[in-house]
């Protein structure tokens, strides 16, 4: 099973969901089972790391975020099985990038796989407080262990 992750620029959610879900899959030990990797919809921060405050609050919770920022590329349609978005924008802009029914049928929107919480987005925290970061790894962790359990009946 190979899993992206997609947000705007692949410094904040994106890269935050990618090692969440990292760490939850090898707790469970099927890191080789389950390939992870995340992008953005726009290159503007290719090469960097995520944002410095995604990466302190992840390091606070045990999450060290290492992956380089890259926008999502064609062949990322064939190469993985699900495309997660972490908003509605993020959903509409991978359909319209998708380049076939069968592309557009792996995307999904990460908050699909929440149990805990009740909401429709992954809200990019870029333009927050502390406090939003802080919600957005909560939300992540809770939509991470829904998409862990999914999965794991078809491996």
């Amino acid at each position: 099973m190979k899993i992206l992750f997609i947000c705007l620029g692949n410094i904040c959610r994106s890269s935050a969901a990618e090692e969440v879900m990292r760490q939850q899959v090898l707790r469970a030990g099927l890191g080789e089972k389950i390939k992870l990797d995340s992008a953005g919809l726009i290159d503007y921060h290719e090469g960097e790391l995520s944002d410095p405050r995604m990466r302190r609050h992840a390091q606070q919770r045990g999450y060290n975020l290492t992956h380089l920022s890259r926008p999502i590329r064609r062949k990322d349609f064939d190469k993985f099985d699900l495309i997660i978005g972490m908003d509605e924008n993020n959903i509409r802009q991978l359909q319209r990038l998708a380049p076939s029914a069968e592309a557009q049928g792996k995307i999904r929107r990460m908050t699909d796989y929440c149990q805990e919480y009740q909401v429709s987005t992954v809200p990019d925290p870029y333009y927050g407080g502390e406090q939003d970061f802080e919600y957005v790894l909560d939300v992540l962790e809770d939509a991470c262990a829904g998409l862990l359990q999914e999965i794991r009946g078809g491996l």
